[in-house]
Formats: structure tokens, C-alpha cells, sequence
């Protein structure tokens, strides 16, 4: 056995030993509310699937006839032969649903933010990222070559104390989440756009989890905040939560875009989705406009739990999202009563480090407005037996 080898057997043998160990869940149905997996059917709280668009006959229906004309795949890259028309139209109204001029898709919200990160700094630069920032934020921003600094959470006057010694002549690029995927909080934009105005620096949003759950007819954490498109030049949504399909986006104005068409390694290098998973999601957005009641059937569904666990005294977290944590603590522990939970029908995931810094293990429950208020209700004595 080689040195690689023997090192990668020890390294799989310490994620079991300390309860950090990984296992995939194998799906026999689409998503919903409930999902039928090994056999047993389970209601569901660990989908980022927020808004219930992931099998609404809609969409279902617009990739079926999508398929009929343009095939299963694209074929190529959007810059060789891949960029349909329906991926046109979906960066047109991508762009006019989140208020800027343009809009570029990507593959997934990883790519997106290697891309327009490493598109943007370069060595010599200076990158400031939050703590708990998603690892593609953090991965893009070590990629890039530039002086990386992270600081403490949602901590204006810490990133404000790294931005005076960052020299004034060279390039600078706050980045934070918009809505933090694994706490359910949201980022100050407000005050971090008035400190990237004051020092000349470049605020970046990842808006993956905000995206349909937050603002006018689903336009996002930046648009509920007001924020125009001078203060957050760079946001990123996805396409594959709220709006219910597959990929990702960057919006900003004219030359950013243009900006990524010719030097996003990550854009250029990757095969455009499918067609049909563009017609899929332009269906999305029609129905994001139309069904309005989604989103307020979530925020309801969000109110009711929260005041539903802290009746019954569960350590939630601060969050407004459809993400609402419950801090464990323990990884062991967090595994048991996420195992206790599915034996009474009911599953979310245990989050363990490394996703969350260590000591922080918890459960990610994850709300949507294809639940119902029963549901809720189940979930909360689930969690309340298993957890006292």
C-alpha cells in the first residue's frame, strides 16, 4: 500500500472515530414534504428546497417540452456551442428580477463564486471574507492569489479594522453571504456597503439562500434591504433552492458581466446546463410571481416554529430564513437525535464539522412552503421528545 493510500485510510478511520463521518441518503421519489427513502417514507426538514418548486407541475411540464426541442444536454460551453436561446432569456430575466442591467449563468454556485472571485482579485489585491462564509467563497478567495483575510461574524467594526491597514492604491473585495446557509442569519449589507463606499472596496453577496425567500416577488436579501446595484456591485444567487432546478447566477452591470464572458476560468472551461433546466427555471420565475402565497406561506410556517420551539425550551438560533438551526454541540450527539428523529418519521440532517467550526455541531432544519402547519407541529414534538 502506498504512503497516498495508507493516509487516506487514516484519515477515513478519524472521521469515524469522531462522529464526522459522511453518508449519502438515497432518494425513490422527488422532492416534497415527504420523500421516500430505503423504503420508508419520511417528512422532510433538511431540503433547501424552500419554495416547493422542485416538483410543482409547472416546472415539470416546461422541462418535459423543452426537451422534446432542444435534446437533454447542451452540448458544449455557453462561448463554443451551448448558449441557447432559453439560457438567454433566463439571464434577461434574471437580470430584471434582481434590478441590474445583466446576468450571466453559471453551472452551480460553486463555479460562480470560483469565478467571479478569481475574475476580480488577483495577487497583490486584498480579499476580505466572513468567518462562517460557504467553503466556495472561501475556496475562490484562496484561489485567487490575493492577500486573504477573514474576519469575525457579521463584525463590522472588525472588517473595518482590516480595511485601514489594507494599503489605499491596491484592490479590495469584501464578500460575505447574504444568508448564511448553516446559521439562517443574514449579513449586515446596509453597514458593509456603507464601509466598502468609505474605503473604496468591491461588496460581493452570495445570495443563494435568500433568493426567492426574501424581498419583492422573491428578488432577494439585497432588494428586501433596498440596495442598489452601485452599493452590492457583485451578487450571486442559485437557481437549484428556492427556484427549485439547477445552476447559478451572477448580476451585475454591464462590464462586470462582460468581464466574466471572457476571463471566469470557470465559465468558460464548463458545459452550460441543460436547456430544459433553463425552461425550467424561467417557469420558476413565472410561478415565483404568480404564486405569491409561497413565500408568505413560509415566513407563516418560519413564525410558528420558532414560537413552537421556544415554548417547548429548543435552543433555536437567531435566523428570519428558512434556515433555523437548533445548536447541539456535540457531533456524536447531533447524529443521535438526528437518527431519533428519522426513527419517528421525521428527518434533518445533523451538520458537523468541518461544515460548522468545531463544538458547533447542530441540526439544520430547513422550512417550505410546501409544508403545512401539522407539519410543523409534528416536527417540533419530534424534536422535543428526542431532545429532553
Amino acid at each position: 500500500m502506498s504512503i497516498l493510500q495508507q493516509r487516506l485510510q487514516a484519515r477515513l478511520a478519524e472521521r469515524r472515530e469522531q462522529s464526522l463521518y459522511r453518508q449519502r441518503l438515497t432518494l425513490d421519489s422527488a422532492q416534497g414534504r415527504t420523500i421516500r427513502v430505503n423504503g420508508d417514507s419520511l417528512l422532510c426538514f433538511c431540503s433547501n428546497d424552500y419554495l416547493g418548486l422542485a416538483n410543482h407541475p409547472r416546472l415539470v411540464q416546461a422541462q418535459i417540452d423543452a426537451v422534446q426541442q432542444y435534446g437533454t444536454g447542451s452540448g458544449a460551453s455557453h462561448l463554443v456551442v451551448g448558449h441557447s436561446r432559453l439560457h438567454h432569456e433566463l439571464e434577461d430575466r434574471l437580470a430584471a428580477l434582481t434590478g441590474r442591467s445583466r446576468a450571466l449563468l453559471f453551472s452551480s454556485g460553486y463555479m460562480a463564486n470560483l469565478g467571479v472571485i478569481t475574475t476580480l482579485v488577483a495577487r497583490g489585491d486584498s480579499i476580505f471574507e466572513d468567518r462562517l462564509n460557504h467553503a466556495s467563497l472561501l475556496d475562490g478567495g484562496l484561489l485567487s492569489g490575493a492577500r486573504f483575510k477573514r474576519f469575525a461574524h457579521n463584525d463590522c467594526a472588525a472588517l473595518e479594522a482590516q480595511l485601514q491597514k489594507a494599503p489605499a492604491e491596491v484592490g479590495k473585495l469584501v464578500v460575505v453571504d447574504a444568508v448564511y446557509s448553516m446559521d439562517g442569519d443574514r449579513a449586515p449589507l446596509v453597514e458593509l456597503a456603507h464601509l466598502c463606499e468609505q474605503y473604496q472596496a468591491t461588496l460581493m453577496a452570495d445570495d443563494a439562500h435568500g433568493l426567492g425567500v426574501f424581498g419583492p416577488e422573491g428578488a432577494g436579501t439585497v432588494a428586501d434591504l433596498g440596495l442598489s446595484v452601485r452599493q452590492v456591485p457583485v451578487l450571486m444567487g442559485t437557481l437549484g433552492k428556492a427556484l427549485g432546478t439547477a445552476g447559478a447566477f451572477v448580476a451585475g452591470d454591464d462590464e462586470l458581466i462582460e468581464s466574466l464572458v471572457q476571463f471566469a476560468r470557470s465559465y468558460i472551461y464548463t458545459t452550460a446546463i441543460p436547456p430544459a433546466t433553463a425552461a425550467a427555471t424561467l417557469a420558476a420565475l413565472d410561478v415565483l410571481r404568480e404564486e405569491n402565497w409561497r413565500q408568505q406561506h413560509l415566513h407563516r410556517l418560519i413564525s410558528i416554529f420558532q414560537s413552537s420551539a421556544r415554548q417547548r425550551e429548543l435552543p433555536i438560533m437567531a435566523s428570519d430564513s428558512a434556515i433555523q438551526p437548533l445548536l447541539v454541540g456535540d457531533a456524536g450527539k447531533a447524529l443521535q437525535i438526528s437518527e431519533r428523529l428519522r426513527e419517528q418519521g421525521v428527518l434533518v440532517t445533523a451538520i458537523r464539522p468541518p461544515t460548522v467550526p468545531a463544538g458547533t455541531a447542530r441540526l439544520r432544519v430547513a422550512l417550505s412552503a410546501a409544508h403545512q402547519e401539522s407539519d410543523i407541529e409534528q416536527l417540533v414534538d419530534a424534536l422535543s421528545r428526542c431532545w429532553h
